[in-house]
């Protein structure tokens, strides 16, 4: 692929850091992005599911086995996907200290589609632990998931890397000519598309989509994790088309071509197969049997008391309270 070099108008800088240093630590920004991804999608799902009837914070302990599976599946998915740049001739994939390790995700290469595989493999073996649907997790994840994305593609920023092409709009970014990623044969001033910001973009629009379509139209039953699908690989395939960072080639297509043309697929069928399937609405967020409630309160004036607050009270209990309150007649 070759380049020629475009005239400098204006452009979007690039952080000239990386990482800094705390004590003997090294703290990525890149990681940084990624972990408040998290955070943030984890109080929204919270939130959306606690709202449909879900014991507070349950999405902790599908949490627990969905993202370190996300991680782990999002590395190896990219890894071989990228297999020549670590096992080729002379490269120390097993050393983790060298850059091409395939261990430093700090230096970047999590790849989405990867997370998304490994995370709903882990999401479903939470729903099993915890008695919440699936589906039900998918749908309130959505949004939040979107918007995680959003929030981690400024790691990319902070490494400067999975620019696009050059472009000499005024919004290009720059990137230092010293950097592994900057394409050999260019002006040190060439200008790249700003790929992580097209995404940001995309998917905090998405977000919106996702709350009001969601909300407009009930989608329950995994059809908002659909559309989900199909509103972030449909911008994938253009940011993926335009974006010049190495990547195995297959019938012409990026592999994260073909990865977002799948998730559009993917998509659709969830939406039409599960409105065929399941035309009313979720009768709870809980399997049938897994049911939560409220049983247990704790008194204010004793934490280690407890009030079964599903049975009814005794009238000794009522006559009690009323008489505490001067309102017994």
């Amino acid at each position: 692929m070759t380049f020629s070099a475009l005239p400098v108008i204006a452009s979007i800088p690039s952080p000239p850091i990386s990482s800094f240093q705390l004590g003997p630590l090294t703290i990525h920004f890149y990681a940084l992005c990624i972990l408040t991804g998290i955070v943030v999608a984890t109080l929204l799902t919270n939130h959306r599911l606690t709202r449909r009837g879900a014991e507070p914070w349950v999405v902790i302990d599908i949490a627990l086995l969905a993202v370190p599976l996300a991680i782990i599946v999002a590395r190896l998915y990219h890894v071989f996907t990228h297999f020549d740049f670590y096992f080729a001739e002379g490269r120390e994939w097993w050393n983790p200290f060298e850059r091409d390790a395939i261990w430093n995700v700090w230096d970047g290469g999590i790849a989405i589609y990867g997370s998304l595989i490994g995370g709903a493999i882990g999401a479903w073996l939470g729903c099993k632990w915890t008695g919440i649907r699936f589906w039900t997790f998918a749908d309130a994840l959505a949004p939040g998931l979107l918007l995680a994305q959003a929030i981690g593609r400024f790691g990319n920023w902070f490494n400067q890397e999975l620019f696009g092409l050059p472009t000499d709009l005024p919004w290009g970014l720059e990137i230092s000519p010293d950097n592994p990623a900057f394409p050999p044969g260019l002006a040190d001033d060439t200008l790249f598309h700003p790929t992580f910001a097209y995404e940001v973009i995309w998917n905090v629009l998405g977000v919106l989509v996702l709350l009001w379509a969601g909300r407009r139209f009930r989608l329950q039953w995994g059809r908002l994790f659909g559309l989900y699908l199909v509103w972030y690989s449909a911008g994938r395939v253009v940011w993926e088309s335009i974006r010049i960072d190495p990547s195995d080639i297959i019938l012409g297509l990026r592999t994260n071509v073909w990865a977002a043309i799948f998730g559009v697929v993917l998509g659709l069928v969830i939406m039409i197969v599960q409105k065929r399937r399941h035309p009313g609405y979720e009768p709870s967020p809980y399997v049938p049997g897994r049911e939560w409630s409220p049983e247990v309160a704790v008194q204010s004036q004793n934490t280690d008391d407890f009030v079964d607050v599903s049975a009814p009270p005794e009238p000794e209990a009522i006559e009690t309270a009323a008489t505490s309150k001067g309102i017994s007649e």
